[in-house]
């Protein structure tokens, strides 16, 4: 059974408090931790015509509506640019069919430096250690979704060119999300594709993950993420592929923004910079140029979008500029191209 590209199915939305908490549909009412996993069991079903899930946290002044169409866009960019040109991406044999979970959480506020600073207090809050219940949840959410997806190989494998593939895509502090949650999440085996060795611990595995604009520091993984990659003694977070992560200096919310509330710039604007595994630096292309494998296959890859996330005539005024400026063909290419390698 397929799902063609005109009748992409509505993502399924997961929503959380200020404090990360897992909510009731009504927005408002938090679930027991306890209930976690017996709540996402009621609200997600994996589709077994879905040949990749991906999983969209938003980021700064985004509405959860707006959050819910933007994933639907991307998503839907990239089935548009798979089904125009299969021949662009031949690992997809089994072909693409996306679907699509979006967390949502609080994150409006005033376009300012008190704002900017209110939503990055609230993404740390929402994610510390011992407080915060967004990487609990997040995490849990990410051990179902691998628990359920399919497995046609038996238990050795968790994925390959017949099964389903999970992806994560983020934007702005929702990367920031993404990233506690990976890193805390616990351990198991292997998928296809990418260079680096699976750790066999590990109970499941992220297939790629792919950060617009990243609202964190520089040296965000050598401060803030200090075990999703392996170090002497540590097996690093579950995650196979490559974490890509775009940049633009015509990003003002991770530039302007984030220079006066770090007193430095931000992921989004001038890329990673110190981190504890050897980065590489490509740029952003056309959906009618192909990645080389060389370009993606690495740990940490800083895509340079400022060719095209410039933002329009109207967004150069807005205090953020080009910070939601992804919502691009290519962006979709860039996604797209990722599930394919992650064969």
């Amino acid at each position: 059974m397929t799902a063609p590209s005109t009748r992409l199915p509505a993502p399924v939305e997961i929503d959380l408090d200020d404090q990360g908490r897992l909510t009731l549909p009504d927005g408002v009412t938090p679930v027991p931790a306890n209930r976690v996993a017996e709540h996402l069991a009621r609200r997600l079903a994996v589709p077994r015509w879905a040949t990749d899930i991906h999983v969209y946290v938003h980021g700064w002044q985004t509405a959860p509506s707006s959050a819910t169409r933007t994933a639907l866009r991307l998503v839907r960019q990239s089935l548009e640019l798979y089904e125009a040109a299969p021949g662009r991406y031949p690992g997809l044999k089994a072909g693409y069919r996306p679907w699509c979970v979006v967390v949502r959480w609080p994150s409006s506020s005033l376009p300012t430096l008190k704002g900017y600073r209110r939503i990055r207090d609230r993404a740390h809050a929402m994610s510390a250690e011992g407080t915060g219940h967004a990487p609990y949840v997040i995490g849990h959410l990410l051990g179902y979704l691998d628990g359920e997806r399919a497995d046609p190989t038996g238990p050795a494998v968790l994925a390959n060119q017949h099964g389903q593939f999970l992806h994560l895509v983020g934007h702005s502090f929702g990367g920031r999300f993404l990233c506690e949650a990976v890193q805390r999440a616990a351990e198991r085996p292997p998928v296809l594709g990418w260079s680096t060795p699976h750790d066999p611990r590990r109970p499941f595995t992220v297939d790629s993950a792919l950060i617009f604009q990243m609202a964190a520091p520089r040296d965000a993984f050598v401060r803030h993420f200090g075990t999703l990659f392996p170090r002497a003694g540590r097996p690093g977070a579950p995650l196979r592929g490559p974490l890509v992560l775009t940049h633009s200096r015509w990003d003002r919310a991770t530039g302007f923004w984030h220079l006066r509330a770090e007193k430095a710039p931000g992921i989004g604007h001038s890329g990673t910079g110190a981190a504890p595994v050897p980065q590489f630096t490509t740029r952003l292309l056309p959906t009618h140029e192909v990645y080389e494998q060389t370009t993606l296959d690495h740990r940490v890859v800083n895509v340079d979008a400022d060719w095209l996330y410039r933002g329009s005539r109207r967004t150069r005024l807005h205090p953020s500029g080009a910070h939601s400026d992804f919502l691009r063909p290519e962006s979709a290419h860039l996604l797209l191209t990722l599930a394919e390698r992650s064969r």
